[in-house]
């Protein structure tokens, strides 16, 4: 049930929104709380729903305008409605009855139990789009153009003829970021990418290539992975690990910045889902995991953050990466996390761990694109388990390492489903890493969802 922790809005807010025709659409939680607000009752379902529900639409409603009367639909909650309140209909069940949508339409009032704003939610899109344009009336969206106009103009304003400072780690936040920042004060803007040997195989050299040769961005360069190895050396604990790689990148960040003159500002592609998961907005939302990227900077810096991201997701960076002229093989590159490979590797961190790691996913990455499924995937990618099984090769047993290969469909990262492989790509993939990696003799595959699991592992 709702507990008294839980962040709320009061009634007499709410009836003020609603007294000046504000229309309100709550989701998820959102939902269970306009029942509570409004008298209804909730309960605490036996068995929570997580991912993938069928409901069926019985109710004409301005928000399902166009959508069908049976969607598959993402959940994400323990709590079901137990009685409505009054004036107040229901416009949806699930297969199992608990209801999934209610409106008070004459209030403008609405809420959906499940997730219209994900990826795996069918039509959540044009749910979303009969709220914001059919019952708000709302004119204007997103437009890439004019926010790569107002961010420009606004980071200009604000870092003048200062110097300017990007961490720029090669992944499409941080890149897209630095271009923008770049377009905005051209050559005030200085990037710094540091090698911390936790990347893909031959991460640096690709991006030294690409943004010091061919775009043409001022970078530096810094081979620091034996500092970050050392401080790795032996810790097992995943936050431990990320703290550890924030403090060392910090520290490294630092000591760079102090040899440039005039430097008043750092660049960083900090996303909203980082911030989410980072930090707890306001109420007891817990943090899942921290991002090297999201809190951390020292106050002896002395350093202005410039983060023309932090409100917007992976797919409309992605956006504005295209509308800046970004190819499209790298705009939509998978994710890859700041931590690196030492958050894939569940257990002590090694330059041999890491070599073994890279090679195999460089070969399964490779597989991808080779038999073009890579875009039709969020991300994948291995990872080294913290175990050994039995194994016969040729005529000798063997007792190596085991892998897992993750692949998972999504839009934004707050959701995602693993990616359904034909069984022979599966097998093509296993038996070209067993044979071509030493060192490992077991490949799997993760098949299971976010929620209630993460995209990554740790």
């Amino acid at each position: 049930m709702l507990s008294k922790d839980s962040p709320k809005i009061s009634k007499a807010d709410l009836d003020f929104i609603v007294k000046n025709k504000i229309a309100v659409l709550g989701i998820c939680y959102g939902m269970q709380l306009l029942c509570q607000l409004y008298k209804g009752k909730l309960h605490t379902s036996l068995q929570r729903e997580y991912g993938h529900t069928k409901i069926y639409i019985f109710k004409d409603s301005e928000l399902f305008r166009s959508v069908g009367n049976n969607l598959n639909v993402w959940m994400s909650h323990g709590d079901s409605i137990d009685s409505l309140p009054e004036k107040f209909n229901s416009s949806s069940k699930s297969l199992g009855g608990v209801i999934c949508s209610f409106e008070n339409e004459k209030a403008g009032i609405y809420g959906l139990q499940f997730h219209p704003e994900v990826h795996h939610t069918d039509s959540g899109r044009s749910i979303l789009y009969n709220f914001l344009f059919g019952i708000c009336k709302v004119k204007n969206l997103f437009e890439p153009e004019s926010f790569i106009e107002s961010k420009t103009e606004e980071i200009r304003k604000l870092a003048g003829k200062q110097t300017v400072i990007c961490a720029l780690s090669g992944g499409v936040d941080s890149s897209v970021a630095a271009v923008l920042v770049q377009k905005a004060i051209g050559e005030n803007l200085i990037c710094i990418h540091i090698d911390n040997g936790l990347m893909r195989k031959d991460e640096s050299r690709k991006v030294i290539e690409l943004f010091g040769k061919h775009l043409k961005i001022n970078l530096k360069f810094v081979n620091a992975s034996e500092l970050f190895l050392k401080r790795l050396e032996k810790v097992l604990d995943p936050e431990k690990k990320r703290k550890i790689i924030r403090k060392t990148f910090i520290d490294v960040l630092e000591k760079e910045a102090k040899k440039i003159k005039n430097v008043k500002f750092l660049v960083q592609g900090t996303l909203y889902p980082d911030v989410i998961e980072s930090v707890s907005q306001g109420g007891p939302s817990a943090t899942i995991k921290t991002h090297h990227n999201v809190g951390g900077l020292p106050e002896k810096m002395k350093l202005k953050l410039i983060e023309p991201f932090w409100e917007l997701f992976k797919d409309e960076v992605r956006e504005i990466g295209e509308k800046l002229g970004l190819s499209r093989n790298f705009i939509y590159r998978h994710p890859f996390p700041g931590p690196g490979l030492a958050i894939r590797i569940l257990s002590d961190v090694t330059k041999e761990k890491l070599d073994l790691l890279r090679e195999v996913d460089d070969i399964y990455i490779s597989e991808l694109k080779k038999n073009f499924l890579y875009e039709k995937i969020w991300q994948a990618f291995s990872v080294l388990l913290p175990v050994q099984t039995v194994g016969v090769m040729g005529d000798e047993r063997s007792y190596e390492n085991v892998v897992a290969l993750r692949a998972v469909t999504s839009s934004d990262g707050m959701t995602a489903d693993f990616f359904d492989f034909d069984k022979s790509f599966l097998s093509s993939v296993s038996n070209k890493i067993i044979n071509s990696v030493k060192g490992v003799n077991r490949v799997v595959y993760d098949i299971s969802s976010k929620p209630p699991a993460t995209i990554e592992w740790e």
